[in-house]
């Protein structure tokens, strides 16, 4: 009868041991989750904020590029309008 209490109390142990083996796993693993999808979120938020970055300034610089290039067109035009006036008005 000793016998059959001892492995009765080993068995429950074991499942017990076991039980607790799963959810230190399960923990684990919702741990797991949760870091990596904190990393995920804040990578994506860097990435996102470099890519804007460098969207942001090859875009200013083509628009900066081609502003000027406008700017100075009409410029020479302009010069171009007044040298001609000059001209008449002394010849």
């Amino acid at each position: 009868m000793k016998e059959n209490a001892v492995i009765t109390i080993i068995s429950i142990t074991i499942i017990v041991l076991n039980m607790m083996m799963i959810i230190v796993l399960d923990i684990k693993n919702a741990i797991m989750v949760a870091t990596i999808a904190e990393v995920t979120t804040v990578t994506m938020a860097e990435i996102m904020v470099a890519t804007m970055a460098e969207v942001t300034a090859a875009v200013m610089a083509e628009v900066t590029a081609a502003t000027t290039a406008a700017t100075t067109a009409v410029v020479k035009d302009v010069a171009a309008v007044g040298a001609g006036c000059f001209n008449l008005i002394n010849n």
